[in-house]
């Protein structure tokens, strides 16, 4: 482990990681939160997402205009995002204004005042994000998708919430999810690039001193079980379409596997979706696989957009590649797919952001940040009989998961034949 990566772990919980990047003038710090939708009761779906706009609305120190001007006044920038299991607090600054940024940060994760007037107009924002998402049928899809393969459970749920919830969101049930969930063993404060750790141990133990002394409760287990879901759109002149298998948790000993598998499928120009579905037939003009990883669950999926008229054999190729890439992998296109992946992987580690969410969700997933001396080893380790295992044991599980937006009334008959064991 490099000696420009420490890490230090307060009393009460909360872990401090750094990792100086010499090189650089500027910094990435955040705070990354071990909750995310998953852990939302049905009936306030939304509220991570919408407490997570909420933060940056105003604390009993600064304004909401206060907060912007304040980062910006140094030329720096703050965001958040809400995933399924995290959230994350973040800025990018000069590596000089480090302190500014955790002293924002940790304002607004313990003073916000969620004013009653700011919630109102936010909550305004987030309908219209909702809008937005269903006027985008290529992001709406992978709503669907979830929401068929976990049905009536907090992953199958979407992260921005349905309009009726969030239109009605009551200010109470944000403060209560903070205080539930938001204790500082549950947070990691990352920074990477200009940084000093020993600083920046003593800015966290004087900042973060007022967090509630919470564990939290665990998420529900996810229950995979796939089935479909379309929502017809006869405005649309394409159908955008998903197919999903349910893949394995970011613990499991076959992620790296899956990982070199979804890239080999459809993870670029080369991949044989691409070619076969593109280049030789001419079906779609966009099509890609992706693997999603969770605590104990996951998702292989593959996303195209085509006409209507050739949604059926559009199914047939993914089906047909799905099958010929698990019984008969090539060599030569699992050492691209591994070459991609290592290449993403130092190509990350070029960036201070990047650096700096790598190591919080490591942490926060792992326990320990992975060498990428480790991370290479595994990815290399991947050979074709490991495909062939990994492909056999997801064909064998709980069902296929389909989703579609566009002009159709349903999915075309499609023999999914080629997809069983």
């Amino acid at each position: 482990m490099s000696d420009l990566y420490r890490i230090t772990k307060l009393d009460n919980g909360l872990r401090v990681v750094s990792e100086l990047m010499p090189r650089l003038e500027t910094a990435a710090l955040g705070v990354w939160v071990d909750v995310g939708t998953r852990y939302e009761p049905a009936e306030v779906n939304g509220v991570a997402h919408l407490l997570e706009h909420m933060a940056f609305k105003g604390t009993r120190t600064r304004s909401a205009r206060a907060i912007a001007e304040e980062i910006e006044r140094v030329g720096g920038s703050l965001n958040a995002y809400t995933s399924r299991e995290h959230t994350a607090y973040y800025a990018r600054i000069l590596g000089s204004d480090v302190a500014l940024a955790a002293d924002i940060i940790a304002d607004i994760l313990q003073r916000s005042t969620f004013d009653p007037a700011e919630l109102e107009k936010e909550r305004h924002v987030v309908l219209q994000e909702i809008g937005q998402v269903r006027d985008t049928p290529d992001d709406l899809v992978f709503d669907l998708l979830q929401e068929a393969a976990y049905p009536d459970q907090p992953m199958g749920r979407s992260i921005l919430g349905p309009e009726a919830i969030v239109a009605t969101m009551p200010r109470e049930a944000l403060i209560d999810y903070m205080a539930r969930h938001y204790g500082p063993a549950r947070m990691v404060l990352s920074a990477a690039g200009k940084v000093d750790h020993d600083h920046l141990v003593e800015l966290a133990s004087r900042l973060f001193r007022d967090l509630p002394a919470t564990a939290g409760t665990p998420a529900p287990a996810a229950r995979y079980q796939g089935g479909s879901r379309i929502e017809r759109r006869p405005d649309l002149e394409q159908v955008h379409v998903c197919l999903g298998l349910e893949g394995v948790a970011y613990h499991d000993p076959d992620h790296f596997a899956l990982q070199v598998l979804s890239t080999a499928l459809g993870g670029g120009m080369s991949s044989r979706l691409f070619q076969e579905a593109r280049e030789e037939r001419g079906l779609c003009y966009s099509i890609f696989s992706f693997a999603s990883a969770y605590a104990d669950t996951g998702t292989l999926g593959v996303y195209a957009g085509t006409d209507p008229e050739d949604v059926e054999e559009l199914l047939a190729v993914v089906a047909d590649e799905t099958r010929s890439l698990i019984e008969e992998p090539r060599e030569d296109e699992l050492v691209r797919a591994r070459a991609q992946l290592k290449a993403s992987l130092f190509m990350g580690l070029e960036s201070c952001s990047a650096v700096c969410e790598d190591n919080a969700r490591q942490l926060l997933c792992f326990g320990r940040r992975i060498p990428s001396e480790e991370i290479v080893a595994r990815i290399d380790a991947v050979d074709t009989d490991a495909i062939r295992r990994l492909g056999r044991r997801l064909l064998a599980g709980k069902g296929l998961t389909l989703a579609a937006v566009g002009p159709l009334e349903a999915l075309p008959p499609v023999d999914l034949t080629p997809l069983a064991v």
